[in-house]
C-alpha cells in the first residue's frame, strides 16, 4: 500500500496515519473501501501491531475510518469542510492566540462557539438602546466635533470610581485613566513598566493574548500554576526569590478560564511577597461584574499600593462601545496616561459619553443583574450537560462565564479540538491558556453557549465512540499478540 521511512524523525505511527489520511483525502481510497486488518497492515510495514492500533485509535477518532466488527475497517464518507482547509487545519494543529480571537469576533455562520470569551450577541442587543447613544451625544458639547480629555472625561471618571468603590475598592475620579478596555489596559501597562529581559509573573492557566503581548516586548514569563483558591504561594515565592520580578499579573475575581476567585487569605500574602520583592502588581477584574455576592479583590486589600487595578465594560455592556478603565496611585497613573497619549492620544468622546448616560440612567446595574441571572441559569444547564457527555468539571467556580473541564485521559485533546471544528464547534483546548504547558488536557467552556445539546450530543457521541473503538483496538490488539510465537 505504501512503505515507511524508517530514517525519518516523524513516528512510525504518524506516518501511517499520515499517509492513510492523504490516500482518503485524494480518493485513493474510497468512502466504503475496506481498509488492511491490524494484523495485515503490519506484516505489510513490519511493524508492531500496536503501532497500527495507535494510526487506527487516531484516523477513527477523527472520523475518518470506523469499525464494522469482525467484517474490519472501512473508510467513513468524506466530510466536506465549508470552511478554509487552512482554517481547519490551523483550529486542529495550532491554536494560535490571535486567530482564536478572529474566530471568536468574526461570528461565522453556524459555527458554536461554545469555548468563545464573550457573551452571545442576542444577550446584549437591548443593553445600549438608540435613545441612549442619541442621549450620549447630546451631552457632548460639539457633537461629533467634541474632544475628549487623554484621562477621560471627568464626570464619567466620577461614575466609574463609584462603581469600584462599591466593590470596595477606596477610590476616586483623579486616579481613574479610561481606556480602550482591558486589552488596552495590559498594552499600557507594558509600555509604561517593562523592558526588554525583565521578569513578568503569570498564572498558569491564564489570558493567552497577554502571553503574546509580554513575549513581543522580549520579557522572560514564568508561570505560576493557578488553584482555585488563589496562586500556588510555595511556587510564587520560589519564583519571587529566583527570578526577581518586575511584575505580576493576576486575575483575581472569576478567574479566566477556570471561573475561579482568589481567596482573602491567599491575596494577603500576595502582597506581603509584593512588598518583600518590590513588584508592580497588575490586577485584571474584567469578568468581575460578573461575580454573583461579594468578592476581595487585591486594589481594595491594598488601598492600590503597588496594584495597578483594570477592568472593563466591553464583555458585559457592549463591544461596540470599547471602553474600560484603570485605577492606580497617581506616579502610577501619570506614567500610564503619558503611554495612552503616545499610543491613542485619547479615547472617543462619543464611546465615553454614552457610557456615561448608562451609568447615570442607572441601566449598568439593572443590566448586571439580568446577565447574572442569565448566566447562572446556563451554568447549571451546561454543567449538567458537559457531565452527562462524559467530561469532568473542575472545581465549579462562583460563577461567571466559564467552566474548566478535562477529557478522559485517553482522548487524543488534539484530534478532537479538530474534529469539533469540522463540525463547526470551536473548542480551545487548556494548552493555549498556559504559557508553557503544552499537555493540559482541559477545554474552556462559555457557559452561555456550551447550554447548546448540539454541543453535548456532539461530545457525548464523539466520546463514546472513541470508548468503543479503544475496546474494539484492544481485543483485536490483544487477538494478535496471542497469535503470535512466544519470544
Amino acid at each position: 500500500m505504501f512503505s515507511l521511512d524508517r530514517n525519518a524523525p516523524t513516528a512510525l505511527a504518524d506516518q501511517i496515519e499520515l499517509r492513510l489520511r492523504a490516500l482518503i483525502a485524494g480518493g485513493q481510497l474510497p468512502s466504503a473501501a475496506r481498509l488492511p486488518s491490524i494484523r495485515q497492515l503490519a506484516a505489510q510495514l513490519a511493524v508492531s501491531p500496536n503501532t497500527v492500533v495507535t494510526a487506527y485509535d487516531r484516523l477513527m477518532a477523527l472520523g475518518l475510518i470506523e469499525s464494522r466488527g469482525t467484517a474490519g475497517y472501512f473508510v467513513c464518507e468524506v466530510r466536506r469542510s465549508t470552511l478554509p482547509d487552512a482554517a481547519a487545519l490551523e483550529a486542529g494543529e495550532e491554536q494560535e492566540g490571535v486567530w482564536l480571537a478572529q474566530q471568536a469576533n468574526d461570528q461565522r455562520a453556524g459555527v458554536l462557539l461554545a469555548s468563545s470569551g464573550a457573551l452571545p450577541p442576542t444577550w446584549l442587543e437591548d443593553a445600549v438602546p438608540a435613545t441612549v447613544v442619541q442621549r450620549g451625544l447630546a451631552r457632548a458639547t460639539a457633537g461629533m466635533a467634541s474632544r475628549c480629555p487623554p484621562q477621560g472625561l471627568p464626570e464619567l471618571r466620577e461614575r466609574i470610581a463609584a462603581v469600584i468603590r462599591g466593590q470596595g475598592i477606596a477610590v476616586d475620579a483623579g486616579r481613574i485613566l479610561t481606556t480602550y478596555g482591558g486589552t488596552h489596559a495590559i498594552d499600557l501597562i507594558c509600555r509604561a513598566f517593562l523592558q526588554p529581559g525583565d521578569t513578568v509573573l503569570v498564572e498558569d492557566p491564564g489570558y493567552f493574548l497577554m502571553f503574546d503581548r509580554l513575549r513581543k516586548d522580549g520579557v522572560r514569563i514564568v508561570s505560576v500554576a493557578r488553584r482555585p483558591d488563589g496562586l500556588d504561594l510555595e511556587q510564587l515565592e520560589a519564583a519571587c526569590r529566583e527570578h526577581r520580578p518586575r511584575l505580576l499579573f493576576i486575575q483575581t475575581v472569576l478567574h479566566n478560564p477556570t471561573g475561579w476567585s482568589s481567596t482573602a487569605a491567599n491575596l494577603h500574602k500576595v502582597l506581603v511577597l509584593a512588598q518583600q520583592y518590590g513588584f508592580l502588581i497588575a490586577e485584571d477584574d474584567v469578568h468581575g461584574h460578573f461575580h454573583p455576592g461579594h468578592a476581595t479583590r487585591l486594589a481594595s486589600l491594598s488601598g492600590l499600593d503597588r496594584v495597578i487595578y483594570y477592568s472593563s465594560f466591553c464583555k458585559a455592556l457592549s463591544p461596540a462601545l470599547r471602553i474600560g478603565y484603570m485605577a492606580a496611585d497617581h506616579t502610577l497613573l501619570k506614567a500610564l496616561m503619558r503611554e495612552k497619549i503616545y499610543s491613542v492620544l485619547t479615547t472617543p468622546a462619543l464611546n465615553e459619553s454614552v457610557m456615561l448616560e448608562i451609568l447615570a440612567a442607572g441601566r449598568w446595574r439593572k443590566h448586571l443583574d439580568r446577565l447574572n441571572t442569565k448566566l447562572l441559569a446556563a451554568r447549571q444547564v451546561s454543567a449538567s450537560q458537559l457531565t452527562g457527555a462524559g467530561l469532568v468539571l473542575d472545581h465549579p467556580g462562583e460563577g461567571g462565564l466559564f467552566l474548566w473541564a478535562s477529557v478522559p485521559e485517553d482522548v487524543d485533546l488534539n484530534l478532537l479540538v479538530q474534529d469539533a471544528y469540522r463540525n463547526k464547534i470551536l473548542l480551545v483546548r487548556g494548552a493555549t491558556f498556559s504559557a508553557d504547558n503544552p499537555s493540559d488536557a482541559h477545554i474552556r467552556f462559555n457557559v452561555a453557549f456550551s447550554q447548546q445539546p448540539r454541543l453535548a450530543d456532539y461530545l457525548r457521541d464523539r466520546l463514546q465512540s472513541l470508548a468503543g473503538a479503544r475496546v474494539a483496538l484492544a481485543r483485536a490488539s490483544a487477538a494478535v499478540a496471542g497469535r503470535q510465537p512466544a519470544q
